[in-house]
């Protein structure tokens, strides 16, 4: 399978937005596109999409987050999805690797990903690319604001 990485478009919010689905997150062409516009014009923000024969197959979501306790930049991957007639045939490892390179691009030190622990799946994906998993070492907060 020949998979080429590459930054979103616009014209891909279609596509996106079915990716999206089969991770469980309603979304709509118009909800993502609305979507782009945040990432767009952020320049440490980046939509990265794993495409074959024209189709994306998959896509990446990459944000840089400086450190002010030191020098540089953290990333963390917000999201990653691929296909499921695509899964185990590396598009979702060269999406990974391809990010990992933006990510040193922007001079960030280190990489986050977070995935439910019930994605057996994705916590093996992740830890066969040198992911550690470090819930031991620091809580994670949430407060949402959607409510």
């Amino acid at each position: 399978m020949t998979v080429t990485i590459r930054r979103a478009a616009p014209a891909d919010a279609d596509q996106i937005a079915s990716l999206m689905c089969q991770l469980g997150y309603d979304s709509t062409a118009q909800d993502v596109a609305r979507r782009f516009e945040m990432w767009f014009d952020d320049p440490f923000s980046a939509i990265l999409v794993a495409e074959q024969n024209q189709c994306a197959v998959g896509c990446l979501s990459l944000h840089a987050i400086p450190y002010l306790e030191k020098t540089g930049r953290w990333a963390r991957i917000e999201s990653l999805v691929v296909d499921e007639a695509a899964r185990r045939t590396g598009a979702g490892s060269q999406l990974v690797s391809a990010a990992e390179d933006l990510a040193r691009q922007w001079n960030c030190v280190a990489v986050e990903v977070t995935t439910l622990r019930s994605r057996v799946d994705a916590n093996a994906f992740y830890q066969h690319h040198g992911y550690d998993d470090r819930r031991t070492m620091s809580a994670r907060y949430w407060k949402d604001f959607s409510n």
